[in-house]
């Protein structure tokens, strides 16, 4: 039967089998995990992340063994790496690329999570790992991203700290208590790289872990969005529409990984800098805290979520107050809710209204930034589609999914440019589509015609 607990009993296998469940273990999340059958191009990711995590894991230990974290040192010390120690420019490259590559694969791990309702119930715990995971790498990413001590390093993580100081009340004491000074100095380099080396691995190996018992728990999801736990078995309890993970993915996953290792080294000999989005030119210069740099930005994969920020003006503030009381009204007069809700949503509502004229822009903008990460953990109760997957949603769904992603797209490349008023009207049409995605998802997720759902997954060739 599926699940039944079986051993070997001979040889050196068995001796370690009597005192640690490594054949258990082996066919539970290996030759006995069944996986569906229909899993396409779309599924390389997740096991993608996986590969990028380990790679930025060992060349991170190798990089260590010549790094010093001395604000005196540091940059000195990555040059030493680059030019004198044995294939140390390979290593760097290796880490620096794989910093970038981590997030696309994360984003395009995310964005099929999106596609075919990955979200949905039972995978609800999945999910929230999965944005936790995304969370902690963002954390990761921007300690690593100081420790170069170049000039972008270095006024990079000055504009980014001095967010923490818009917070009411302990703004300004929990910014000094970040960096460890009143400015960006070496008791900063030294904490990121604590936190950066030790302390946040250890937490996002963990959540990797959880999430992947998570998933193997409750089973993968595909693209039809059916459940094939709950569809017709064989005699030994296994689903009809699954197949084994190894040795079945486990090989389809190599064609992903060479296809990928191919794009990776292709950058990191040709391109590693990849036009100075991946390595800016600005941090080939050191940390020199009386130059500021003309345009301060941060690496690409941050830069939707530093445009939200920038759009964020006092004007802004007026907009989303107009939309608060809006919203407060419409829900007094034809909202759906009921008892005590009905009352206090709308006082919620016209409370934050007042609070947007009174807290300042800055403070806001941190809000609208963090929010528009945070949003993402509560997707599985925004979503009130009767199916899971795209392919069975109205045509117009995917329409608005299309203007999702450029939306993202186009607030990626406007964090990477000056202000100027022309981009930032375009960063607040942007913020605003963005968040209005999600917070409208409710309604327009029920709307329109779905197709029917098969019962049994529909195998496609890609």
């Amino acid at each position: 039967m599926a699940g039944e607990k079986t051993v070997e009993t001979t040889g050196l296998l068995g001796w370690i089998d009597r005192r640690f469940p490594l054949s258990t273990l082996y066919k539970q999340h290996m030759s006995e995990y069944y996986a569906p059958k229909n899993f396409n191009f779309w599924y390389f990711f997740g096991s993608l992340a996986l590969l990028v995590l380990v790679i930025q894991i060992v060349t991170g230990i190798f990089l260590v063994m010549n790094y010093k974290p001395d604000g005196d040192l540091a940059f000195n010390s990555v040059e030493y790496i680059m030019r004198e120690v044995p294939w140390g420019w390979l290593i760097r490259y290796m880490h620096s690329t794989g910093a970038s590559m981590f997030f696309v694969v994360v984003y395009l791990h995310m964005l099929r999570g999106l596609f075919y309702g990955s979200y949905r119930k039972p995978r609800e715990l999945v999910w929230i790992f999965g944005v936790a995971i995304f969370l902690c790498l963002m954390a990761e990413a921007f300690m690593g991203y100081l420790l170069p001590w170049g000039q972008m390093s270095y006024w990079g993580a000055q504009v980014i700290i001095n967010l923490f100081a818009a917070i009411p009340l302990i703004g300004p004491e929990l910014a000094i208590w970040i960096r460890g000074d009143y400015v960006v100095s070496d008791a900063t380099l030294n904490r990121f790289f604590a936190l950066h080396v030790i302390a946040v691995p250890l937490v996002l190996i963990g959540l990797v872990v959880a999430h992947l018992i998570a998933l193997h728990e409750v089973g993968s999801n595909n693209p039809d969005g059916i459940e094939i736990k709950d569809g017709p078995k064989d005699s030994r309890g296994f689903p009809l529409d699954g197949i084994p993970f190894h040795p079945y993915y486990s090989v389809h996953d190599i064609v992903g990984v060479a296809g990928f290792l191919i794009v990776f080294a292709a950058i990191m000999f040709f391109a590693p800098e990849m036009g100075g989005f991946f390595l800016e030119y600005n941090n080939f210069i050191p940390a020199d805290p009386l130059k500021t740099p003309e345009h301060i930005a941060p690496v690409w994969y941050f830069t939707p979520f530093y445009s939200m920020l920038r759009a964020t003006t006092s004007e802004f503030t007026w907009i989303m107050t107009a939309g608060a009381i809006i919203a407060a009204l419409a829900l007094l007069v034809k909202g759906n809710l009921r008892g005590i809700w009905r009352i206090a949503v709308p006082v919620v509502l016209v409370v934050a209204a007042i609070a947007f004229r009174i807290l300042d822009a800055k403070f806001w903008g941190v809000v609208v930034m963090g929010g528009a990460v945070v949003i993402l953990f509560f997707l599985p109760w925004l979503d009130y589609s009767p199916v899971k997957s795209i392919r069975y949603r109205p045509g117009w769904h995917k329409f608005l999914y299309g203007i999702f992603i450029v939306t993202f797209l186009v607030l990626g490349y406007l964090g990477t440019q000056p202000p100027s008023p022309v981009f930032n009207l375009m960063s607040q049409i942007g913020t605003v589509i963005y968040l209005a995605f999600f917070l409208t998802m409710p309604v327009w997720s029920r709307l329109g015609k779905f197709k029917p759902v098969p019962e049994r997954i529909v195998i496609r060739r890609h």
